[in-house]
């Protein structure tokens, strides 16, 4: 029979973390619905693999999933929804910062009829780069894949299963779970839902994944050399307009310039910047595109493990 919810998790050196969060999960859907849970490791450097064997040997409801090198966040959930076989999937994050007693509000609230149901938090107890890399990335994605003004892109949601089928078919290297939900369907909603602080460790979240998921937005795919031809573009541009206002101090305040020196010298540098930004972008694009077309995979699987179906 098939579970109710999947609860799908990437995992990320939490090793000090997953046992209390399984045990917190057990505790808020026992003798409520039936469920699994997904544990997927997605290249952790500590024994967070070791202890995923563990609870899957003591659990026939917990399957372990470990990917042969970090594939990034997006890879691994498209990893543990493949394996899902929930009417409902959950996904969450192994911080703790979304609690499991939760699950169960996510849940009726999709009951109502709705494909997606996001958790909303008025309140993040998170780091500042992290609420203000969160907040640029939610504002373009208005612009970029258009995304509701009113919804906030949460790591932390409940799907139904039509869209969990629509979501498995995407074949590129470079998935953006919010994105390909975004482009299957509409009818989304969000409920408000308490943040909580992390359980212990420290965050893996840095400006380069704040900048990969800004990318994603941007083009769908990725190349970090390109990348940087983009970044050179915008520091070339910047320089320019700095020594457009310098040059144009010293014309018209203190008069000390060569004639015809200034402009020649801000234009090359100014559409030079503009230049490298256009290359950087249209190459992202070629870029994606041919990695696409040679089939990079999107994560590599080396090792399920989940106790016999039969076992006692």
């Amino acid at each position: 029979m098939n579970p109710e919810i999947s609860i799908v998790i990437p995992v990320y050196n939490s090793e000090n973390i997953l046992f209390p969060l399984t045990d917190a999960i057990s505790e808020a859907l026992k003798h409520k619905v039936n469920y699994e849970v997904i544990l997927v490791n997605d290249g952790s450097k500590d024994n967070s693999w070791q202890k995923i064997k563990e609870l899957t040997q003591n659990h026939k409801n917990i399957t372990g999933v470990k990917l042969m090198k970090n594939s990034g966040q997006d890879n691994a959930l498209l990893a543990g929804l493949r394996l899902s076989k929930g009417n409902y999937t959950v996904i969450m994050d192994d911080d703790f910062q979304h609690q499991p007693s939760d699950i169960i509000t996510l849940y009726n609230e999709c009951m109502k009829g709705y494909d997606v149901c996001y958790a909303h938090f008025s309140e993040k107890k998170q780091s500042l780069l992290k609420n203000t890399g969160s907040d640029i990335n939610g504002r373009m994605a208005q612009v970029l894949i258009k995304k509701p003004k009113e919804i906030y892109l949460s790591p932390f949601k409940i799907i139904n299963k039509p869209t969990i089928n629509e979501i498995m078919k995407f074949a590129g290297p470079y998935p953006y779970i919010d994105g390909i939900i975004l482009s299957i369907t509409s009818n989304i909603t969000q409920i408000d839902i308490q943040h909580m602080s992390r359980h212990n460790g420290k965050s893996n979240y840095t400006m380069s994944r704040s900048f990969s998921v800004f990318m994603k937005h941007f083009t769908g795919f990725s190349l970090l050399p390109l990348r940087i031809a983009t970044i050179a573009g915008c520091i070339a541009t910047f320089i320019g307009v700095c020594l457009l206002i310098k040059y144009l101090y010293d014309y018209f305040v203190t008069k000390n310039f060569v004639e015809g020196w200034t402009t020649v010298v801000v234009l090359i540098i100014l559409f030079s910047g503009l230049i490298l930004i256009t290359l950087g972008i249209v190459g992202e694009y070629i870029g994606r595109m041919y990695l696409a077309v040679n089939n990079k995979p999107q994560y590599s699987i080396s090792e399920i493990v989940k106790q016999d179906e039969n076992a006692k």
